[in-house]
């Protein structure tokens, strides 16, 4: 088959759901046959005063952050406008998050891919009690934190949580964000990192201050959950 038409079967609405339902099951499949370490052991009883928050992780380690969710929450997530979007879109609401289409960027054209309504919409699902959950990069720029987590933060008034999940068996891919697929059967480790809260009225330096506490926060959790996976720290995992 022709590469154009093979792409143009797998742009087709419902095979983009097909695929996303595919891979919310495969989710599933890893997360429960994964013996999981979690530190803090109490985060979440130590986070439910908070509650809603915005839950972040970097690019590429994000397939098992909706699993994250327990009974009683209601999260959304940030999805991009990509052709791909709509497959993982269709992943997040098999797993119980619903999306919200959008992308971050750090140039001009920030309007272009959604991010204006899509920031408007995750202050109003933080409003009516979702946490949120992004990744703290932005395409095509791989492990630095951009402005727009912290500035919705910022003026929401929500705490901002690090967050890593790491499996000791996975393969690597060779792309801009070095996508770590995870298989099952293996051991896992959920790290959140030091929470971050940025004041409502916080000026261009606290939210650089901010930024750069995000991406200091993710890299020490992301180091601490692939230690602890890989077996090269201590941890004990959960059955």
């Amino acid at each position: 088959m022709p590469w154009f038409r093979l792409r143009r079967l797998t742009s087709a609405p419902w095979v983009q759901t097909a695929l996303g339902v595919l891979a919310a099951e495969y989710i599933r499949l890893v997360w429960h046959t994964t013996r999981f370490h979690l530190e803090p052991a109490d985060i979440y009883e130590s986070a439910k005063p908070e509650l809603p928050v915005i839950v972040t992780t970097w690019h590429g380690q994000h397939f098992l952050l909706p699993c994250l969710k327990r009974e009683g929450h209601r999260a959304k997530t940030l999805i991009s406008n990509h052709r791909d979007g709509a497959m993982n879109a269709a992943a997040a609401k098999r797993l119980g998050v619903d999306a919200i289409r959008g992308s971050g960027t750090h140039s001009a054209d920030f309007h272009k891919k959604g991010g204006v309504s899509a920031f408007r919409e995750m202050l109003t699902a933080l409003e009516q009690g979702y946490n949120i959950a992004l990744t703290a990069d932005v395409p095509k720029v791989a492990r630095v934190c951009g402005l727009g987590i912290v500035k919705l933060a910022s003026m929401s008034g929500r705490t901002i949580y690090p967050a890593a999940i790491a499996n000791s068996r996975r393969m690597v891919l060779n792309n801009w964000d070095r996508t770590a697929v995870p298989f099952p059967f293996g051991r896992g480790a959920i790290l959140a990192g030091t929470p971050v809260r940025v004041p409502r009225d916080a000026d261009a330096t606290q939210l650089e201050q901010a930024r750069l506490a995000v991406e200091a926060s993710l890299n020490a959790a992301c180091a601490r959950a692939y230690a602890i996976a890989d077996r090269t720290q201590g941890g004990t995992a959960r059955g």
